[in-house]
């Protein structure tokens, strides 16, 4: 079992930052790649970004990419991933859920088993 745990959602205004982090804990978090997906209301799952365990590649989906930036740190069985989301826009408005562990695509919200809970971010105009 890995235990996710998102913070650092909120308002911002049209072109803002925000940093979302999630705390991922259990059986091998500091060893699993993490990501991010977004839900907009009335909207399915969307991808918007992963890493591999050690950081060394990570990827966006084209509609965040060279605005947001995926990071994370690793300590003993515990990781934390980050993701800095600049120039923000209203249509990025969404639940952003951290995940983990995937088994095939990436890119697919069915190959993550692990989900955190959410965290609202509104962009407002």
């Amino acid at each position: 079992q890995v235990q996710l745990v998102e913070s650092g959602g909120g308002l911002v205004q049209a072109g803002g930052s925000l940093r979302l982090s999630c705390a991922a804990s259990g059986r091998t978090a500091s060893r699993d790649p993490l990501g991010w997906f977004r839900q907009a209301p009335g909207k399915e799952r969307e991808f918007v970004s992963a890493i591999t365990w050690s950081g060394g590649s990570t990827f966006y989906a084209d509609s965040v990419k060279g605005r947001f930036t995926i990071s994370r740190d690793n300590a003993n069985a515990k990781s934390t991933v980050y993701l800095q989301m600049d120039s923000l826009k209203p249509d990025d408005t969404a639940v952003y859920y951290c995940v983990a562990d995937p088994d095939g695509s990436f890119y697919s919200p069915d190959a993550w088993p692990y989900w955190g809970q959410g965290t609202q971010v509104t962009v407002s105009s």
